[in-house]
């Protein structure tokens, strides 16, 4: 932003201003939208294939770019020497992550939410290539992460780079942000009402015509080329519900589903904080990031050879949907390693990204779901033989709990396991689980595994959504730049004469000296008729502490919030980190500041 000083004694006057960029017909947003929806089909097609070349190439030691991950391999071909995979595989992932995108670093849906609240949609192209190739490495070198985040993050990365070249408006680039991360899950999971609902309940800051139908279009379009290229199977095959007409022990049946739920919160509350204590632990380790990931990874392959060793599987390396399968197939059925498997990949997970793998969190939330719900079902079953619920029905809840407690998602995760299950007899134990699961996780931490990251670096992201998408931009953006600093004692004649002719309405006047802030002129048509009728009066007669301060980054939702708490009707916009001093100011907020940004905003 260009700024330009117009000096008079005691006297400052700032000037800039940046034109918007207008809004494109909606018919062209929604093409845009169903090309990043096709983009992203493919792009899942070919990251997929990644996975499988290099899973294949580290695990079991053929070319092909083929993998089932449904299925549970038998143990690898290298025997103990599995340990390095991920090791190296770690240290790959750091130089690429390092020299090429930063960004491309841990589960992806931070990232993404960040760029929507605090870079103005933002994402650069090249995210999308390094993100690919760092976490099909890290998945398939054995870090134990998802490859549901990459793809979000790809999707995004499409949707932000178009939105870009198209000089799309910041709310159009959010839009088409967010459809591309809606594609990313509905080609992921062959769920494209999950993937809808995920842009819309996590990402999307408002939810209307201009928003939910390129949202809409796009996780269809990728739907269907997924579908196309990848077939038209579900994620996983899933059984039969069983406990769709309970009989007399439903009291008991309801009781399980209850504590399950409940489960899922305190496994989420732990799997967040966990998280949260290795993203800020393993950076803070002596020896920079190489040293870091190799530490990390060192962990990740001694716990593969041990499980290996132990079971005759490494279990917690990857997205684990072979684990997930040979549960709902009641395959696994002994409760002791079901619940082991909850702790190890809860801390697998959480060295994996804190150490610096690049993958996704939603996997891990579904693995961890299905092997708490199959051990509380097999622990339910040994207390009440008669149980209509089995334990693969347990797993199901347990899956749609934990992803709707982590993710803050409660109509993402009963959606998705509902288009997973294909049986309409899953909702209503699921809803119940999925509410008690959330209620339990608030009321243990107010944040998501995605917002929590967010909230360390001292970005706040809303909880509840608001109604238009202006309150997603932060106050340097709608701040009047034409203001007047005036030093404590100036005339308010002398600081009204200093004012270009030509000018309709009068600047926001600051009192500020060299050291603090004193106070602000509220704006107001009767300047001029007083200065006229008193030459003498000064700025720090009328000046008053009717306002906040703010920073250039605050979102605007929250600069609102802070006035009302306040009282105040104005803010002043400051840069910097310290004390607010006279060079500080950047801007002022007020009424007509913000009436202005709303009628933009109606279109």
């Amino acid at each position: 932003m260009m700024i330009r000083f117009l000096r008079f004694p005691r006297i400052s006057l700032l000037k800039a201003r940046r034109p918007p960029r207008a809004e494109v017909e909606l018919w062209r947003l929604c093409l845009l939208a169903l090309c990043i929806g096709v983009f992203t089909g493919v792009g899942s097609a070919v990251f997929r294939a990644l996975i499988g070349l290099f899973y294949n190439l580290s695990y079991l030691g053929r070319w092909s770019f083929v993998l089932d991950a449904n299925r549970l391999d038998p143990p690898s071909p290298w025997g103990d020497l599995v340990f390095f995979a991920p090791i190296v595989g770690g240290l790959i992932v750091v130089f690429l992550v390092r020299n090429f995108a930063p960004e491309a670093k841990g589960h992806g849906v931070p990232e993404v939410m960040d760029a929507i609240y605090y870079k103005g949609g933002d994402i650069r192209g090249v995210v999308a290539v390094v993100k690919s190739l760092a976490s099909a490495i890290s998945i398939g070198t054995g870090a134990a992460v998802g490859r549901e985040g990459p793809i979000i993050q790809i999707g995004s990365a499409l949707g932000s780079t178009l939105g870009r070249v198209a000089r799309l408006a910041t709310s159009q680039k959010i839009t088409l942000l967010s459809a591309g991360a809606g594609a990313g899950i509905a080609a992921t999971f062959n769920t494209p009402l999950g993937g809808v609902l995920f842009a819309t309940e996590i990402l999307l800051p408002e939810i209307s015509n201009r928003t939910f139908l390129p949202v809409v279009i796009a996780t269809g379009a990728a739907t269907y080329t997924g579908r196309v290229l990848l077939g038209g199977a579900p994620a996983f095959i899933m059984p039969r519900f069983e406990g769709a007409e309970l009989s007399s022990a439903w009291p008991m049946d309801l009781l399980v589903i209850v504590v399950l739920g409940a489960a899922s919160g305190l496994a989420a509350w732990a799997f967040i904080r966990l998280l949260a204590f290795f993203e800020d632990w393993f950076p803070a380790l002596p020896g920079g990031a190489y040293v870091q990931v190799a530490a990390g990874m060192a962990v990740i392959g001694a716990m593969m050879v041990g499980f290996t060793r132990f079971f005759g599987h490494p279990f917690i390396n990857g997205v684990g949907y072979g684990v997930i399968q040979s549960i709902l197939e009641s395959q696994m059925t002994v409760p002791v390693l079901l619940v082991i498997l909850v702790a190890a990949k809860i801390l697998a997970t959480s060295i994996s990204l804190g150490s610096g793998a690049s993958g996704g969190i939603f996997s891990p939330l579904l693995f961890i779901g299905a092997t708490l719900g199959g051990s509380v079902g097999f622990g339910a079953l040994a207390v009440a033989p008669h149980l209509d619920l089995s334990p693969a029905s347990c797993a199901i809840i347990g899956m749609a709990a934990m992803v709707g407690a982590g993710t803050g998602g409660v109509m993402t995760a009963i959606v998705m396991i509902f288009e997973m299950t294909r049986d309409y007899a899953v909702i209503v134990p699921v809803i119940i689980a999925v509410a008690f699961g959330s209620g339990v996780r608030r009321a243990l931490i107010g944040d998501t595994i995605y917002t929590i990251k967010l909230r360390h670096r001292g970005h706040h992201i809303p909880q509840d959504r608001h109604a238009n998408l202006y309150l997603v931009q932060q106050a340097e953006s709608i701040m009047e730049a034409d203001f007047i600093v005036a030093q404590p004692g100036a005339r308010l004649f002398d600081v009204l004469s200093a004012i270009p002719p030509g000018k309709n309405v009068t600047p926001p006047i600051v009192v500020a000296n060299a050291t603090h802030i004193c106070g602000m002129v509220p704006v107001r048509s009767g300047l001029w008729t007083q200065a006229l009728r008193d030459p003498s009066v000064t700025v720090d007669a009328l000046a008053q502490r009717d306002y906040i301060l703010a920073r250039e980054k605050d979102l605007l939702s929250r600069v609102f919030e802070r006035m009302h708490r306040h009282g105040r009707s104005a803010a002043i916009v400051v840069g910097g980190t310290g004390v607010p001093r006279r060079e500080d100011i950047r801007g002022v907020i007020t009424k007509r500041s913000i009436a202005d940004a709303v009628i933009q905003s109606a279109k």
